[in-house]
């Protein structure tokens, strides 16, 4: 873990995207170094649009 937060990747459950936090989604407004827990509730998938609430960390 960096500054206290957490450096774990997170997967979509419904792609296979997974969100790197040192890469973030420069894309779609997340700055590289963004904690998964600190994305906007309203970010979706890159890939195929479904919320935060469909992906789960990486195992």
């Amino acid at each position: 873990m960096r500054g206290g937060k957490s450096v774990k990747k997170y997967v979509c459950d419904v792609c296979g995207y997974v969100y790197e936090p040192y890469e973030g989604d420069p894309n779609n407004g997340i700055a590289p170094g963004t904690a998964f827990e600190d994305i906007p509730e309203d970010w979706t998938c890159p890939l195929c649009g479904v919320g935060k609430e469909n992906f789960s960390p990486e195992s």
